[in-house]
């Protein structure tokens, strides 16, 4: 367990299934396996923007499936809160086009029945796809986020939980319920898509290539991993830090065994993330914030010319509040001015900060 694999190139497919040979998952398939493959398509945008899971890396594996006499797959997902449909993200995605291809299962989490488990003295809701999958593959992207500061195997099951969970998440903070969904909903295999991933927003529009693809048994291994990667440390990482304390797995260390393939075409530049969303965080007061309408109002600060008057409110925490001051979504419709939206596009918000100033 204590091994991550990790191939570099330019072919994503053939990357793909070259880590998996060298990982021997061959040995943990079964003919008659229900496989669940569960790819990063938080909203509706090519790979190339840094968002979304490559669907070169998923018709990797379905390959790498179908060749060990498993043809009974399903690629299950649910774009984010207020994002619009989880088909146009598999539309314009790529992944119609495998389904199509390879026969293959196309499941809205968002439309799945939901199941609840507990773990300590939380109640957790999830999504009965993944939750009852003979080997569930967790298919990341690491890249940053403005709240949790970075998603990756960790954060990326939260596509596997209902669309009203989600929320909860947010209203509770999002560390200590990722954390318990990992402890509950256990992939058998990560494949992170470390190709050109957004080191800063989570919706991309920010890529930094890296030509990269890591494979994995322990999300906690590979998410301290990859967070050093991009500059953190692992407790800096609130939900990766609780992951390892309700043990679902361990940092890596000294002693974790790094297997590198095409090591002589690795990128020579170190990674860099960008400190952006940090500081457009500063004019915002935050209460409990969906991710879709946090991410839209940092990618409209970040593209508009002027500052904030004052600190910018958004979240489910200023509900039926009366407040001075400009508010972002539905959520802060007691202040005295807000853009409405659940959540607002970030056009919608840059129409109203011009407004504002």
């Amino acid at each position: 367990m204590n091994k991550i694999y990790i191939n570099y190139g330019e072919d994503a497919i053939s990357m793909t299934m070259e880590l998996m040979e060298r990982a021997g998952v061959s040995a943990l398939l079964g003919p008659g396996m229900n496989v669940v493959i569960k790819p990063n398509l938080v909203t509706a945008r090519p790979a190339d923007g840094g968002a979304t899971t490559h669907p070169q890396i998923v018709e990797g594996i379905v390959l790498f499936l179908k060749k060990n006499g498993v043809d009974d797959i399903t690629i299950a997902e649910g774009a984010w809160v207020g994002e619009g449909s989880t088909h146009h993200a598999f539309k314009r995605c790529g992944y119609h086009e495998i389904g199509q291809k390879y026969n293959i299962r196309m499941v809205d989490t968002k439309k799945d029945r939901p199941v609840t488990k507990r773990f300590k003295d939380m109640s957790l809701k999830l999504c009965e796809t993944p939750l009852n999958a003979d080997f569930l593959i967790n298919v990341p992207v690491l890249k940053g986020h403005c709240q949790t500061v970075m998603t990756c195997c960790l954060k990326n099951l939260k596509g596997c939980i209902p669309d009203g969970e989600k929320r909860r998440y947010h209203s509770e903070g999002l560390d200590k319920p990722i954390a318990a969904l990992n402890a509950v909903l256990r992939p058998h295999l990560h494949i992170v898509d470390s190709i050109c991933g957004d080191l800063t927003f989570e919706e991309g529009g920010n890529p930094v290539q890296s030509d990269r693809i890591m494979l994995g048994f322990d999300p906690v291994l590979l998410d301290s991993y990859s967070a050093g990667l991009i500059g953190y440390q692992p407790d800096e990482i609130g939900h990766l830090k609780l992951a390892r304390q309700y043990g679902v797995g361990n940092y890596a260390d000294h002693s974790t065994e790094i297997v590198e393939l095409n090591a002589d075409i690795k990128p020579k530049k170190r990674l860099v993330r960008s400190g952006i969303a940090k500081k457009l965080s500063s004019y915002i007061e935050e209460d409990s914030a969906c991710s879709a309408c946090y991410a839209n109002l940092i990618f409209a600060l970040n593209n508009s010319r002027r500052k904030p008057p004052g600190k910018l409110k958004i979240g489910q925490g200023w509900k039926d509040r009366q407040c001075a001051g400009q508010g972002i979504g539905n959520c802060t419709s007691g202040c005295e001015h807000y853009v409405r939206g659940c959540p607002p596009a970030a056009v919608d918000i840059l129409d109203f900060l011009k407004k504002q100033l």
